[in-house]
């Protein structure tokens, strides 16, 4: 059992956004669905806004902050985001009133503590102005998140190391991609370096870790090219190939749904938030 609860609300090129909770603390990570989605997912879950310990945006692509414009003015949260992403949601969102923002500046590889929650941030590559990942850490545990990245860099190998849980991008099948209906400019966008992670890049990426997380989210799954079926077959068949003696719990994320893993039922039973 791990001691984060991980709650996917939304995934997808239509909006994402992410709950984490444990003893420490709760944050979202994005938010590119409406205000409105965003309480109503957290109420789903028995939360509140009200209640996060801090929001962190991975860039300003208008997936990751739709809802940001409104929910700064309902809730007074701390936001974390590199300098570059801040210059961009300005740019993405024009009208957003940055003066009403409870903002703060968290550069790629530096870390902040949150009470006894250490949260690290680290680059990626996306076709953004400054996006970056994320490391949180609690007692000996940790929960990672990358999404809306090319590839995987050294750099970012090192730092999800030690996850227990992860969400990892699992965007696309490059056949499907091939053969589709996007055009070939938005294809090589996709396919390039700071486009978006394939299937076999998200499974050869766990496969080489030197300790497997427990729980994966596969995230950021392509409507028109990849199917939650295929991703999952795909990344899961790569890590049983490399591992076969090692076990991981996969979800797989949802543009509509809240995809959650089982820690929220057994921490709501053991009632330890309470």
């Amino acid at each position: 059992m791990s001691c984060f609860q991980v709650a996917v609300l939304a995934s997808g090129s239509k909006g994402n956004a992410t709950v984490m909770r444990c003893e420490a603390g709760m944050a979202l990570v994005d938010a590119g669905i409406s205000c409105r989605r965003i309480a109503q997912g957290m109420q789903k879950l028995g939360l509140h806004p009200e209640q996060l310990t801090a929001v962190f945006i991975t860039h300003e692509h208008i997936d990751h902050v739709k809802g940001l414009e409104t929910f700064i003015k309902k809730y007074p949260v701390p936001i974390f985001a590199s300098a570059g992403t801040w210059r961009g949601i300005k740019q993405t969102l024009p009208r957003i009133d940055l003066q009403l923002c409870n903002r703060h500046i968290l550069a790629p590889q530096t870390e902040i503590t949150l009470g006894g929650l250490r949260v690290r941030s680290f680059s990626t590559s996306h076709d953004a102005l400054e996006p970056a990942g994320y490391m949180f850490r609690y007692r000996g545990h940790a929960f990672g998140y990358v999404t809306d990245t090319g590839y995987v860099s050294d750099l970012m190998k090192r730092e999800l190391e030690g996850a227990e849980v992860l969400v990892l991008e699992s965007n696309h099948d490059p056949i499907l991609l091939k053969n589709g209906t996007y055009p070939p400019p938005l294809q090589k966008r996709i396919l390039g370096t700071k486009g978006h992670l394939a299937n076999e890049t998200a499974g050869h990426l766990l496969a080489d870790m030197k300790t497997l997380p427990q729980q994966v989210f596969l995230a950021h799954l392509s409507q028109e090219n990849n199917t939650p079926d295929l991703a999952l077959s795909t990344v899961r068949g790569i890590v049983q190939r490399h591992r076969p003696k090692e076990k991981i719990q996969f979800y797989v994320t949802s543009q509509e749904e809240v995809v959650k893993n089982k820690e929220w039922e057994d921490y709501h039973e053991q009632n330890i938030f309470e």
